[in-house]
């Protein structure tokens, strides 16, 4: 009569445990960079949501006063601190609009890495255009913003 077994070996267990090591090695790293993505792309959305607003304000008013956050305008977020407009007289003339990560609640490493996580878009209403620039690592920076700008600090 044959014994049948039961249960697994310990080398069988093992093996098993290691697979899952090696995954966990692999799968932790990458999920840290997709949520960095995600918490960075809030910046991204929320400076978006302003462009039509400041591009129609600027064209009426291409001062100080047509270069802000319109009444209504979504300043701040779960990742972002806030907003903040900068207008240059120029030449030539600008409106920067520059959103700086908060320092809790982030990918801290990949976001913020000690200099303080900031995205910028820059309206120039006699070409315009908008150009983006930051000052995040760039596996999280989506490539539409690969523009060579600097947030000013």
């Amino acid at each position: 009569m044959k014994k049948i077994q039961q249960g697994f070996t310990l080398i069988e267990l093992m093996i098993v445990v290691a697979i899952i090591g090696i995954l966990a090695a692999v799968a932790i790293p990458a999920y840290q960079d997709y949520t960095a993505k995600a918490q960075a792309s809030e910046a991204f959305v929320l400076l978006d949501g302003l462009k039509t607003p400041i591009a129609d304000q600027m064209s009426q008013d291409a001062t100080t006063t047509g270069c802000a956050v319109p009444n209504g305008g979504i300043s701040s977020g779960k990742y972002v601190a806030g907003l903040a407009p900068t207008f240059t007289a120029g030449p030539p003339v600008t409106c920067d609009l520059i959103a700086t990560f908060k320092t809790v609640g982030v990918n801290a490493k990949l976001i913020v890495g000690g200099v303080g996580g900031q995205v910028l878009l820059r309206y120039s209403p006699a070409a315009g255009t908008w150009q983006c620039g930051s000052n995040l690592n760039t596996e999280i920076k989506p490539k539409s913003c690969t523009g060579t700008l600097t947030t000013p600090s």
